[in-house]
Formats: structure tokens, sequence, C-alpha cells
């Protein structure tokens, strides 16, 4: 009977230890989306919020190892990290669930399993539970060098993910002399029921090209949006190519309030070329940088709405 409870203990190490190994790997393609998590709900500025999300999951991928391991550290600290970081994140769960309702990605799992706030709390209540019992009972692997070899994972893990995923530029890609004017006459043309209302070819604008199939561009549409919920002034448009149903597009980037205007096939890859998205910073009908989903900067954009010019 003993024999068969350590066996039992060990293979709860094991399901816990996969829990936040394959958590913390859900939330790594793409990172950003984690960012904008944490940008969305927890309100962190934008560099905070790449910082925090590297350091998080790198945190979490260590404990993974060290319980899947089980190399739980002087007096099993890896054990009681994990569940602090448990009940850290079960209050933010209940902070989630009462501002933004029960019918929301808690993001535990990244967009591989949608979990709901309520879901995601029995299932920590589940864990912290099954830390307890690795806590009481189990003790793991122990030798002289054990608690050396814990903290050398955590260093190695908490680093991996900087490397991995550097730290991302805030600069788009300034054209100087080789800037160029954008024809935009396809988005004002005489058949089309939903022009602009605006005269994009006059004054400031960043032009965004989706299209709504693309989960790049859904990752620069959410992003477009939470800037303009900081900020209302940004003159953000957005031009969607094809003739998808595009609720589906609203439903992931929680962008529908943004102006937009659809376009087909010929007219949309004449302007936006055949990489997306494609984001213009159009002064005057002039294209004078791009940037992508990962380089796209609030605080760039307002240094160049604040500019007579970029040279």
């Amino acid at each position: 009977m003993r024999r068969t409870y350590k066996y039992l203990l060990i293979i709860l190490s094991l399901i816990i230890g996969c829990v936040f190994l394959y958590s913390a790997y859900t939330k790594l393609f793409p990172i950003q989306r984690f960012e904008y998590t944490m940008v969305d709900t927890v309100h962190l500025p934008w560099l905070a919020a790449a910082l925090a999300a590297r350091l998080f999951i790198g945190f979490e991928a260590a404990l993974g190892m060290l319980i899947l391991t089980h190399f739980y550290g002087y007096r099993k600290w890896g054990l009681k990290a994990a569940l602090a970081l448990l009940i850290l994140f079960s209050i933010y769960l209940i902070y989630l669930w009462v501002t933004q309702g029960n019918n929301v990605n808690c993001g535990c799992f990244g967009d591989d399993i949608w979990m709901s706030p309520s879901a995601s709390l029995i299932k920590n209540i589940l864990l912290i539970a099954g830390l307890g019992l690795l806590i009481r009972f189990h003790h793991g692997w122990r030798f002289s060098k054990s608690n050396m070899v814990s903290m050398g994972v955590v260093v190695v893990l908490l680093v991996l993910p900087f490397i991995l995923f550097a730290l991302p530029s805030t600069q788009p890609e300034w054209l100087g002399k080789n800037k160029y004017k954008l024809d935009l006459s396809s988005l004002y043309a005489s058949d089309k029921k939903d022009s602009p209302s605006t005269n994009l070819a006059t004054g400031k604008h960043i032009l965004a090209f989706f299209s709504p199939t693309c989960t790049h561009c859904q990752m620069a549409a959410y992003k477009m949006h939470l800037m303009k919920t900081d900020d209302t002034a940004l003159p953000f448009f957005f031009v969607i190519g094809g003739t998808h149903n595009i609720q589906n597009f609203w439903d992931k980037t929680h962008a529908s309030g943004m102006p937009f205007t659809r376009l087909s096939q010929d007219p949309f890859i004449h302007l936006a070329g055949t990489s997306w998205p494609a984001i213009y910073f159009v002064d005057n009908d002039t294209v004078v940088a791009k940037a992508n989903y990962v380089t796209l900067s609030q605080v760039q954009i307002e240094n160049w709405l604040q500019n007579s010019s970029k040279k």
C-alpha cells in the first residue's frame, strides 16, 4: 500500500509539472498575444507587458520542469512557489470574472484551449490541492546539490524566453527618400457604398490593410484596438480585403469600433501587396513609414503625429 501511495504521488507530480509546462508553451506562440492580454486586462505599459510576459512564461516553465523532475529545492520551495503563483493567478481570474464576465478566454492555455475564468478557477483549485499533497507527503529528489540544480533550472528558463523572443523593436521602417505616393482612388470609387467618410489623402493617417483570416492581421488589429482605447485621437483606418464574413475578425480583435472599408482582391493587393498586414504611416497621400504588428508603437505614432515631418 505504501509503495502504491508513493507511485501515485510521483504520477501526481508528473501531471502537475506537465500542466505548468504546457501552460507556458501555449503562451509562446505568439508571445505577443500574451503581452497584449496583459495590456488589456492588467493595464501594463507596452514595454512592461513585454518584460512581464517573458518573465512569467520563463518562471512558469521553470516551476513545471522542477515539479516534473521532482527537484523541489530547499524545503520544497519550488512547490511552494507554484502554489503562490496559482493563488496569485486565481485572484486575477476573480478580477477578470468580475470586470469582464465569464464568457472570456482567461488565457491560461493561450489560444490552444479556450477556458473561462470559472473553469480555470476549478482547474487551479485542483492543482492547489495536488500541490498541497506533494508539499505534505512527497519529498522528491534530494542530494547535496539538489537546491543548486533547482536554482540553475530557474535561471536558465527565466533567461530563455528573452533569447528566443527578443524584446520587440519600437521603430517602424522609416522610408526616407524611398517614400512614395499611395493612390487611394479605389477607396472612393463611385460605385463603392462604404467609402471612407474622411479624406485619407489629406493629413496624417495610419492605414492598416488586413486580410480577415490572417492571424498576424488579427494580432495587429487587436493591438491597434488597445492603442485606440488608450488614445482616442490616433488616426487608424482599416482596409479589409476580400469578401469573407468579418464577424470572426471582430470577435478576435475587439476592434469593431474602428473605421474601415472593404476592398475586393485586385485593388486590395494593388495597395497592400501580398504580405499582410501592411500598415502604412500616410502623410498627405505619401507613405513615409511601414510597420508590422510587432514594430507598431503607440509612442512612435504619437511622436510622428506631433512632428511636422519625419526626416
